[in-house]
């Protein structure tokens, strides 16, 4: 009989893998995602919430909205305030419109075997329908002018940004749903019902876990002055995801993200690792006198600002989803480059590496 308990491990070796590595794929239109109740009148079902992260990610000045929902009876693990884990079934759709038009809508769903699966629906000319995008390409979605076009993403590119740090899920987050939201951010937008923050998370049991003491006190970017504070938010939300101490970017030891439990803050992250240091090779395109990440008090001799400047494919910052440059971010990290900041202090002094807020 030894042949009969052989089998029945291969059997249960065998179920098992199917269970761990199952992942449906992605439905072939948006109404099948189940974002709404009616796709003809566009009702969003009730079970998907609304929010709105109050650091954006710039794309082309495309307006967005978001919803994200869990399945019922479950809950966000926020023990760890800078990984949240989402619970299998989770999911997230965000919809990109251009001059009042919606062109695109992506989705992430958690699967079965922990992996996210990743899809985007383009839609139609007369908006009344979206359909599964190519996933092995990026694929036009709507000109900007000047003979640009906003470029709908293929998997692979949502990957390299989504993928660049512990959680996949980008912009919904301990910081990004503080109830202390940063009245400067750049291209904030309103919270839209029913108001989704921490406290909301929290009081209707979505998020378990979570620090009490987090909570109370709501993170915040601990800036010297409030253009510091907008400036440093601006590059956590369209640069953090990448350039952290975690991803694959980690050896070039620039971070820009705002971790709330591990090593120092954002201001010394951004600053220490920015300001002053030299850039470790450099990007065709830069200009011969840009020799550091940030030079204080030149902006214009600074690589990051050449880089967020450019769209020279490449110098550019960030290297994908966007084709026209963010003038007004340009100009409010500039602000803070030239007017508020003075030599740095030593990584890990208590040293102000800022202009005090008068």
């Amino acid at each position: 009989m030894a042949w009969l308990g052989a089998a029945v491990a291969l059997w249960a070796g065998a179920a098992t893998a199917r269970k761990v590595g199952r992942q449906r794929s992605a439905p072939q239109t948006l109404s099948e995602t189940g974002l709404y109740s009616h796709f003809e009148k566009r009702e969003v079902a009730a079970r998907n919430l609304e929010y709105s992260p109050q650091y954006p990610l710039w794309t082309d000045g495309a307006e967005k909205r978001r919803w994200f929902s869990l399945p019922p009876g479950t809950s966000i693990d926020g023990a760890n305030p800078d990984a949240w884990v989402f619970p299998v079934g989770t999911r997230f759709w965000k919809e990109f419109s251009f001059q009042g038009r919606r062109i695109e809508t992506r989705f992430l769903e958690r699967q079965p075997n922990g992996a996210w699966l990743y899809a985007t629906y383009a839609w139609s000319e007369d908006e009344r329908e979206a359909v599964l995008a190519s996933g092995d390409r990026a694929t036009p979605g709507c000109e900007l002018g000047g003979g640009r076009w906003h470029l709908i993403p293929s998997v692979a590119e949502c990957k390299i940004c989504h993928q660049g740090q512990r959680t996949e899920v980008l912009g919904f987050s301990a910081l990004q749903l503080s109830q202390d939201r940063d009245s400067g951010a750049l291209h904030a937008e309103p919270l839209p019902a029913p108001g989704v923050d921490l406290n909301y998370l929290v009081k209707n049991k979505l998020l378990k876990r979570f620090p009490k003491a987090r909570l109370e006190t709501p993170p915040r970017i601990a800036a010297a002055t409030p253009t510091e504070r907008a400036a440093l938010g601006y590059l956590h939300g369209n640069c953090g995801h990448c350039h952290n101490g975690e991803g694959s970017l980690k050896t070039l030891e620039f971070s820009l993200r705002h971790a709330l439990t591990q090593g120092p803050s954002a201001v010394e992250q951004g600053i220490h690792t920015a300001v002053g240091r030299p850039i470790k090779a450099r990007a065709s395109g830069q200009t011969q006198d840009a020799v550091l990440r940030i030079e204080p008090g030149n902006a214009e001799r600074s690589v990051l600002i050449q880089r967020m400047r450019s769209r020279y494919a490449a110098l550019q910052m960030p290297p994908l989803g966007t084709v026209v440059p963010d003038e007004k971010a340009v100009e409010l990290v500039s602000r803070w480059i030239a007017d508020g900041l003075t030599a740095p202090a030593a990584p890990g002094s208590s040293e102000m590496t800022s202009k005090p807020e008068p």
